[in-house]
């Protein structure tokens, strides 16, 4: 299989904390890749890295067999979603308008339509995106993230406040992209449900790499799946 991704020996140091120590993975394409960890466990540290918008780390970071501190080339072929963005209610942008800031070339317009129907948004083109429900906004952002038909999806923990119905929906949309678009995703989540049903590769990450593979290996394996549930629980009584 072709990688479209390796991470090398990835350390980040902040002044008080180490928040990722000589993490190493690589992705292949096609691959729907679940990365999964405690709060604090430096998913949104790693992407900071992936996306060049850290460049304060040690170790290689490669897309495309490019290290993307020579390129930044490799970011045409990304789209991200970060976490949810909050909206004030009058913002003044049509969901219409928000995609269109993704847009590099003008004449890729119908594109917009296209997206937005896959989506099943098109006929909110026109309303206010401050207007929209959280799971629809994020629908908004996949459709920014994908206008430009990028070969590698990123996205950071993108259900967070989301109800349940939108979230099934956002979960059955990333399902289609990766098996019929073959879009490349890689997914912070801390759903295990959801990573065991959606992804065929696990990242475990608390800062280290505790464990990188196949799902199955992963949540067939009572043993691991109790040492990350004890590693999860110790994080998140050390940050209450």
């Amino acid at each position: 299989m072709l990688s479209v991704a390796e991470i090398e020996h990835l350390t980040v140091q902040y002044p008080d904390v180490k928040a990722l120590d000589d993490v190493s993975f690589t992705v292949e394409k096609g691959d729907f890749l679940g990365i999964i960890g405690p709060n604090g466990a430096g998913k949104s540290t790693l992407f900071a890295a992936m996306l060049g918008l850290n460049t304060k780390y040690k170790g290689i970071i490669r897309f495309f067999g490019q290290d993307i501190r020579k390129s930044k080339d490799y970011l045409k072929e990304i789209g991200y979603v970060p976490q949810k963005p909050i909206f004030e209610k009058n913002f003044p942008a049509t969901v219409n308008d928000v995609v269109k800031m993704s847009l590099r070339q003008e004449s890729n317009v119908d594109k917009i339509d296209e997206i937005l129907q896959q989506l099943w948004i098109h006929e909110l083109s026109q309303k206010r995106i401050g207007e929209l429900s959280g799971g629809q906004q994020q629908r908004v952002f996949i459709a920014k993230a994908l206008v430009n038909s990028p070969k590698i999806l990123i996205l950071d923990e993108p259900v967070t406040g989301i109800d349940q119905q939108s979230i099934e929906l956002f979960y059955s949309i990333l399902r289609e992209l990766n098996a019929k678009q073959k879009i490349t995703i890689i997914w912070s989540s801390h759903d295990l449900d959801a990573v065991n049903q959606l992804a065929n590769h696990v990242a475990c990450l608390n800062r280290t790499l505790f464990f990188h593979g196949e799902s199955d290996a992963f949540f067939e394996n009572d043993e691991l799946v109790k040492q990350y549930s004890e590693a999860s629980m110790q994080e998140h009584m050390h940050n209450h």
